[in-house]
């Protein structure tokens, strides 16, 4: 019992700087600062840093001002060029730490971009993980993340404390990279899966079915699945699902697409067939090109309904 206090207050002293104070990272900065870390913040947008700073999260005038004395540093930006420039080069986070900082990117990018971070990480006498998150922005909010974690067995020990202030599931995937094929393997089953859930409740229409009744059925038959039972994609059997909200989203239909053109990609360069992927990475890619980009990604069950004779 003893050794737990001291290992959690040893903890809640770590030094964390966060790049990327956006709408999942925002609060998961939050979540760190809760928990009794210092956390030095940093975001090219005033509005997100702001709303940081309301949180508790210390705001650096830098990233580079923001890890310089850091034990940690999470990154957490859009692209795998964001990272990586982020990173590298003379002027980057690397550079700019301490030699044997933990470096964490929660980003979701592409499998060779994260190769790419830890080789630089190492190169540059740091730890390294990439752990892509699921759970979407209220996932973010309440703490309850699931993070795919790739990178050694040391930076993964090292890490697990910190993201368990963030996450309710903490998985070690593999080496450099697997994070990423967790989380682009998951969100390929996740888009093909909703895809699924809406084009059943559509025919369920059309075939005289209440929405409750499919679901009642299907949600503990063999059709069950997240996308139906958690994030039901029509108005009443879930109360909680953006059905409710009229879909304003707690996953945005970009995401969702940015997630299925990296397994497209991801796909391509590992010679794997993956059609049902490739056509979901079509429909959502129509349904943003209507508009519909920021709306949340299970929308698409309205795009699918205006489509059906």
């Amino acid at each position: 019992m003893q050794q737990n206090t001291a290992s959690l207050r040893e903890d809640t002293m770590a030094v964390i700087a966060f790049i990327g104070l956006g709408n999942m990272g925002g609060p998961m900065a939050a979540n760190l600062v809760k928990a009794g870390h210092a956390v030095h913040g940093f975001d090219l947008s005033e509005a997100a840093k702001a709303a940081a700073a309301a949180r508790g999260v210390s705001l650096a005038v830098s990233a580079a001002e923001a890890v310089k004395a850091a034990d940690v540093v999470v990154t957490m930006l859009p692209s795998g060029p964001h990272v990586l420039g982020a990173v590298t080069g003379a002027d980057g986070l690397f550079a700019a730490a301490r030699p044997g900082t933990l470096f964490i990117d929660s980003s979701t990018i592409d499998v060779e971009s994260a190769r790419a971070f830890h080789a630089g990480a190492e190169a540059a006498g740091m730890a390294s993980l990439d752990a892509p998150v699921s759970g979407g922005v209220g996932g973010a909010e309440a703490g309850t993340l699931t993070f795919m974690a790739g990178g050694s067995e040391a930076a993964f020990s090292a890490a697990k404390p910190h993201l368990e202030r963030m996450g309710k599931k903490i998985v070690h995937c593999g080496g450099a990279g697997a994070g990423q094929a967790a989380k682009i393997c998951n969100n390929m089953i996740l888009g093909i899966s909703m895809i699924a859930v809406s084009e059943a409740f559509v025919l369920g229409e059309k075939l005289g079915l209440s929405h409750q009744a499919l679901f009642d059925v299907a949600s503990t038959s063999s059709g069950q699945c997240w996308s139906l039972t958690t994030y039901c994609p029509v108005p009443g059997p879930v109360p909680t699902s953006p059905a409710n909200r009229d879909y304003l989203p707690g996953f945005a239909a970009a995401l969702m697409l940015k997630d299925l053109k990296l397994s497209q990609q991801a796909a391509d360069q590992a010679g794997a067939a993956t059609r049902l992927g490739a056509e979901a990475a079509a429909l959502y890619s129509a349904f943003e090109a209507e508009g519909n980009a920021g709306r949340d990604f299970s929308g698409i069950i309205e795009w699918i309904r205006a489509r059906t004779a």
